[in-house]
């Protein structure tokens, strides 16, 4: 399977120590899609948390993205086993798990990602073994598709060491702006205390041997670089919805905003 084999060199790839960066989607159309999965990413993640995407859109999203050898991945609404096997049926590579607070939460979304022996997950055709004509191989992915865990609270923090000890989970990313609310400082991401919790992320994923991620917004090569350098190694940069915004942009429109301040 193709798919398994992107997933096992991104998994290399992270464990090497390497950096991976992929991108975010929030619109649900598999023409868009396409032009991302050619955009060298190595993953483009479809975010069914505050994007406007329905379930029925993603196998043709996932089909675009693999066209230009790209891993589709899943933000998924919730991190309920529902949730988790509708994205991997659909042909995800993986899923990000959103609002993982302890490491009893991080279990139980490894445990409904994959199949039996190694989960629970129910066994079925899908789309992702195309209908049974694939069983077999997809029989050995599916022990173990790729699992990302966001964290995005206090809890999450503090509780990152037994979190990260779960077996079955390949990287975390940051979600900054839940993270800055749970401490009380909501879109605050220079305060002293924001700043000391993501110190404390990194070092506690440096320990434990897992990628930590963050994901950079807006379209800054050198925010990417930055945060690079800091340690992050499972990067997502931008969003369609962003790219298009700062793209469409009338240059007339911001001259004359200008002319009008002076």
């Amino acid at each position: 399977m193709v798919r398994a084999d992107l997933v096992a060199a991104l998994r290399q790839r992270l464990s090497g120590g390497g950096v991976s960066v992929g991108s975010w989607m929030q619109f649900g159309d598999s023409d868009v899609a396409e032009v991302m999965g050619r955009a060298g990413y190595d993953w483009v993640a479809v975010d069914l948390e505050h994007g406007s995407i329905a379930h029925d859109r993603l196998p043709d999203m996932f089909r675009a993205l693999e066209l230009g050898g790209t891993l589709p991945m899943v933000r998924l609404p919730e991190s309920t086993p529902l949730e988790c096997k509708r994205a991997l049926d659909a042909g995800a590579a993986g899923v990000i798990a959103p609002t993982i607070s302890t490491a009893e939460e991080a279990r139980a979304v490894v445990d409904a990602c994959r199949w039996p022996p190694a989960g629970t997950r129910g066994v079925g055709f899908s789309r992702a073994n195309l209908f049974g004509t694939d069983f077999e191989a997809y029989r050995a992915f599916a022990q173990a598709p790729f699992v990302a865990v966001m964290i995005e609270t206090r809890a999450g923090v503090q509780n990152l060491p037994g979190i990260l000890a779960v077996e079955g989970i390949d990287a975390l990313l940051i979600g900054p702006y839940d993270l800055s609310a749970s401490l009380g400082q909501t879109g605050a991401f220079d305060t002293p205390k924001f700043t000391a919790a993501l110190a404390r992320i990194r070092e506690v994923a440096g320990q434990a041997g897992v990628p930590a991620g963050l994901h950079v917004v807006d379209l800054s090569p050198e925010a990417l670089h930055a945060r690079i350098a800091e340690g992050y190694r499972f990067l997502a940069y931008s969003i369609d919805s962003v790219a298009l915004r700062s793209a469409i942009a009338n240059p007339l429109a911001a001259e004359a905003q200008d002319g009008d301040a002076r």
